[in-house]
């Protein structure tokens, strides 16, 4: 069913395949740049805190960019805006190429701000667009296979970019972020979404808002009707929650991976790849999991959570390098998993016309979070020995993970003795 409409199973799937592709194509070329752009700045600097200005000033335009990817969504065709995002993304990609000394970081730090912005208009639009080319069913498969992409990226994009730039150089890997851009805006061009009755998909869901359920029409309407929909919906709640606190204490361990390896393990470009990949294997290996897992998402991701912590801690005491491999296999099979179900819980929860705003909102909520993060990891990190921080990041996970369990908990408890009264 899409905006009312009843559209064969089979013709909505086939366009995920090419949406699939695109941000494949994408993401490795982007993870390319991402660890050239990391080795540089250590190998210019050294410096923890020219670490996490890098990686910060990537997210930070989230706040800002993502709740208007989510908004444009609802007003202009999904497929225009990737394209033209990806499009506008190559001179950016490129600009890089003119780092070649620490007097020119401050291009590094513009080109990976504009970059950002383009991603955070660019994320809500495509994971709003999925269950638009999906069954309901199959949405809990279908993010699983979205960690699978990412998991892909990390050990393609991360771990053979890590061996480029170490072979041929950042320059290499800059380029081939560009040329990833533009072959993925080629893929989206084919993209075609359900257009029953010649209607397309913006012009029918924006049919639905001004209907009297959806409490008003335009903006002051959709975010009226979603505070109505989380208000009522545990599994909402505990997702709003997550991306809240989760994002205060990441934005430590996306920095101290690129320092466990450069500084701790001293294992170079190769080392940051390595651990990326890592990454990437556990979340491909949640995927095949996922599929074992249909119900009590929610108990499943908290769960994941509360090992995302112990493996933390874990990988902070380690002295060994391919332990610490290991251990961040695990570490991200269990981050794979959660995420599959938070994101399915969403896209079930959450009316389809809603559903830009609401993933713009979270986008924009997380990331600024994990940019403000990064930034004091940075800065911690000049007074901190980086294994003291990963415990105490991981030792944050866990609280965490309970304390949304405790939340959960009680409010099913109060739900139930309303029942009973």
């Amino acid at each position: 069913m899409v905006n009312g409409i009843t559209v064969p199973a089979e013709k909505r799937l086939k366009g995920y395949p090419r949406l699939f592709a695109a941000g494949l194509i994408n993401g490795i070329g982007d993870r390319f740049s991402s660890v050239a752009m990391l080795a540089l700045v250590l190998q210019l600097t050294g410096s923890g805190m020219a670490v996490g200005i890098s990686l910060g000033v990537r997210v930070l335009p989230y706040l800002f960019m993502a709740p208007l990817g989510g908004m444009l969504a609802t007003r202009l065709p999904r497929k225009a805006i990737m394209i033209v995002v990806d499009l506008l993304r190559i001179p950016v990609a490129l600009s890089f190429l003119l780092v070649n000394g620490e007097s020119r970081l401050w291009v590094l730090y513009a080109g990976s701000f504009l970059m950002a912005a383009g991603e955070a208009v660019y994320s809500p639009v495509r994971k709003s667009s999925i269950p638009l080319l999906a069954d309901a069913s199959a949405l809990l498969r279908i993010n699983g296979l979205e960690q699978l992409m990412n998991g892909c990226v990390l050990i393609l994009g991360a771990f053979i970019g890590g061996i480029v730039s170490l072979w041929f150089g950042p320059d290499m890997a800059f380029i081939v972020n560009a040329a990833s851009f533009l072959v993925a805006a080629l893929l989206l061009w084919g993209l075609r979404f359900p257009q029953p009755d010649g209607r397309s998909t913006v012009q029918a869901e924006e049919e639905m808002f001004q209907e009297p359920a959806a409490g008003g029409q335009g903006t002051a309407g959709r975010f009226q009707t979603l505070k109505v929909v989380a208000r009522g919906s545990l599994a909402l709640q505990i997702v709003i929650g997550y991306e809240l606190l989760v994002p205060v204490i990441n934005g430590w361990d996306n920095v101290l991976i690129s320092v466990y390896a450069v500084q701790e393990f001293h294992a170079g470009d190769a080392g940051v790849g390595a651990f990326y990949a890592a990454l990437g294997i556990g979340l491909s290996l949640s995927f095949f999991a996922g599929r074992l897992l249909q119900k009590r998402l929610l108990t499943i991701a908290l769960s994941g959570l509360l090992l995302e912590g112990l493996l933390h801690m874990t990988i902070s005491a380690s002295s060994h390098f391919i332990h610490v491999f290991f251990l961040y296999i695990l570490l991200s099979l269990a981050g794979g998993l959660g995420n599959a179900c938070l994101d399915t819980l969403v896209m079930r929860e959450t009316p389809v016309q809603l559903q830009p705003v609401i993933f713009g909102m979270l986008s924009a909520a997380g990331g600024t979070l994990v940019g403000i993060s990064m930034l004091g990891a940075g800065w911690l990190l000049e007074y901190v020995e980086p294994r003291m921080l990963g415990f105490a990041g991981g030792a944050g996970f866990a609280g965490i993970a309970l304390l949304l369990a405790g939340y959960a908990l009680m409010r099913s408890r109060q739900k139930k003795v309303s029942s009973e009264h």
